[in-house]
């Protein structure tokens, strides 16, 4: 049971999505590993218990970096917390496992930049002020050999994630889907996204997948 404060987002589907993405890797001894975008911890905590030997989980909210600290006393997960933006905290660092359940939701491109909770899903009008980040940024956080395990909604643009971290040098594929009812962002939003042609008017649910990358050795 994880402890979560008003305006940390809370794990669902595609956090428990990911994580079954990390049960699934075959973690090797000594793996340093960070969680990006961490909100509540559950995703950090999670790669400690299935063997990770180093884990620094990082958010830009100082709710969230208080919340997954506490949450890692609690779960006794040996789990570095830093706040910041991304990477930055740990700029020179290479990890052999980087993780994030980033803000992926796409908005109405005239909306102001989100502020609050919503931090935690708004990304922008394509969903990918934060995605397209991670892809630049990932060449530099993974040591040779490391994986990337990056989950995000289909409606963000699954192929530009993949020809992205591609053309950086971290050959990707797409290794788990889940399809799920739309949550209530998403039905909040569905005119505007019908409008964009980013959803279909009949839709009813969402492709989430779980994108994983490996640098050449």
């Amino acid at each position: 049971m994880l402890l979560r404060v008003p305006g940390v987002y809370r794990p669902q589907s595609d956090t428990h999505l990911l994580s079954d993405a990390i049960s699934d890797h075959a973690m090797r001894l000594g793996t340093r590993a960070i969680d990006l975008c961490t909100g509540t911890g559950a995703v950090a905590i999670h790669a400690a218990r299935c063997g990770a030997a180093r884990v620094t989980a990082v958010d830009v909210s100082r709710r969230a970096a208080a919340t997954a600290l506490v949450n890692a006393r609690l779960a006794r997960a040996d789990v570095e917390v830093r706040r910041g933006d991304l990477a930055a905290p740990v700029a020179g660092r290479e990890f052999d496992l980087v993780l994030s359940n980033p803000p992926y939701v796409p908005t109405d491109p005239a909306a102001p930049p989100p502020h609050g909770a919503a931090r935690a899903w708004d990304a922008g009008g394509d969903g990918r002020s934060v995605l397209d980040r991670i892809c630049r940024a990932a060449p530099q956080l993974l040591a040779p050999g490391g994986t990337l395990l990056l989950v995000q909604s289909a409606l963000s643009g699954v192929e530009k994630t993949l020809a992205m971290l591609a053309e950086s040098g971290v050959p990707s594929d797409v290794h788990a889907r889940r399809s799920i009812p739309l949550g209530p962002v998403l039905r909040s939003r569905q005119r505007m996204l019908v409008g964009r042609g980013l959803l279909d008017a009949a839709q009813r649910t969402e492709d989430i997948v779980v994108i994983r990358g490996v640098k050449p050795s």
